[in-house]
């Protein structure tokens, strides 16, 4: 459904060093440059980040996330952590296991330099009865 998700930036080389390392622990390359954008690209989509080409400033939406998948909750974590110390900060609940009586899932909750809400979900394998 999705090709692609963009966020603005105030600070376009803080959120690229912020970026490099949260995609990096999911095992995503560093950005690559394009005139006026940083892009993350990977099997499963395109990520960028952008000064506002309308020459506003950068804002964040109230009651918007981004979800990122994982393989495993060690990389999630991973993630949530190698985020934090490139200047992000960590929301929600800590990162950990969630259960609602029939689904339990790892979720890692965050936010970018610039505000944006990120978060790392794994989903472990239905087992088979």
């Amino acid at each position: 459904m999705f090709s692609h998700v963009i966020l603005g930036s105030n600070d376009l080389e803080r959120a690229k060093r912020f970026y490099d390392a949260f995609f990096g622990a999911l095992g995503v390359a560093p950005a690559v440059f394009d005139r006026y954008r940083y892009f993350y690209r990977s099997a499963s989509g395109t990520f960028g980040i952008t000064t506002p080409i309308d020459g506003q400033p950068a804002s964040v939406g109230n009651g918007g996330t981004i979800g990122f998948g994982t393989a495993t909750p060690e990389q999630a974590k991973a993630a949530h952590d190698a985020g934090v110390a490139a200047g992000g900060s960590s929301c929600e609940d800590p990162p950990g296991w969630r259960e609602n009586g029939k689904h339990r899932i790892y979720l890692a909750y965050l936010r970018d330099p610039d505000g944006n809400k990120l978060c790392l979900l794994h989903r472990p394998a239905r087992e088979a009865h």
